[in-house]
């Protein structure tokens, strides 16, 4: 309960700073807006001249690119603005503060704002999958969505973890300028079904960096309802991937010279 104290404190601190420069909350909620229907604007041109790309037709593709899309705002409204910092303030000596703080450091500093503009647009993404949904005439039950919901947290869970072994990276090196379009190279792989990918690429993408089932699983389950092996394995993978982003986290942590130092 003390961490949902602080985290509802750093919330609100970001909502009444956003309200604070209102033009800035409208400007990249467009900009955010404007990115989206570019995405689907793709699908409508790609499906004009063929009905199926790797077996899946228009609709189920734009099932899973609004999931895609709600995963990124969730990750760009909780997380983004705290990790784009993190590599900052390590090299500045600032991530002292989080460390003088009385709580877990990685806590601290990975969920002290919010953006509500991502989130504002959370919104758009769902308004995506509900009409997909309602094209397929998909009717899942209560348990398919709360299924469906958790396996959209894995995937979260997944994208954290990766977040946060790109930024302890600046624990030993010198900045960590590279992240920003580093990940969102990685993010656009969760829009592509599973599969297209073939022979490495489909090692790489889809086992090792698993940045194409966690959107793939998901909207499988609604579509062909819950497979216990892919599900399963979404599950154990996002446990292993944050029980090794912590682990990174800490043993970076370990060589961090403070500004007092």
């Amino acid at each position: 309960m003390n961490y949902l104290r602080i985290w509802l404190a750093g919330a609100r601190y970001s909502i009444v700073r956003t309200l604070m420069f209102r033009f800035d909350f409208f400007l990249w909620a467009m900009v955010e807006l404007f990115w989206m229907g570019v995405n689907l604007l793709l699908i409508q041109v790609i499906y004009e001249h063929t009905d199926t790309v790797a077996g899946w037709g228009k609709y189920e593709m734009l099932l899973l690119v609004g999931t895609s899309m709600i995963m990124q705002r969730f990750i760009m409204g909780f997380f983004w603005s705290n990790f784009f910092e993190m590599s900052r303030n390590i090299r500045t000596g600032n991530f002292d503060f989080f460390l003088a703080q009385p709580g877990n450091p990685l806590f601290m500093v990975t969920t002290r704002k919010i953006d509500p503009d991502s989130l504002a647009n959370s919104l758009v993404a769902l308004g995506v999958i509900l009409y997909a949904a309602h094209k397929l005439n998909l009717h899942p039950g209560a348990g398919d969505i709360a299924l469906y919901a958790l396996l959209i947290l894995c995937g979260l869970v997944i994208h954290y973890s990766i977040l946060v072994m790109a930024s302890s990276l600046t624990f030993w090196t010198t900045g960590g300028q590279g992240l920003e379009g580093s990940y969102f190279t990685l993010m656009e792989f969760s829009r592509l079904p599973r599969e297209a990918f073939r022979g490495v690429s489909r090692v790489v993408f889809v086992w090792l960096l698993p940045v194409v089932i966690v959107s793939n699983v998901p909207v499988r389950t609604l579509l062909h309802g819950f497979d216990p092996a892919l599900a399963g394995w979404l599950v154990v993978v996002s446990a292993a991937w944050l029980t090794l982003a912590v682990l990174v986290f800490h043993r970076g942590l370990r060589r961090y010279a403070s500004a007092s130092s």
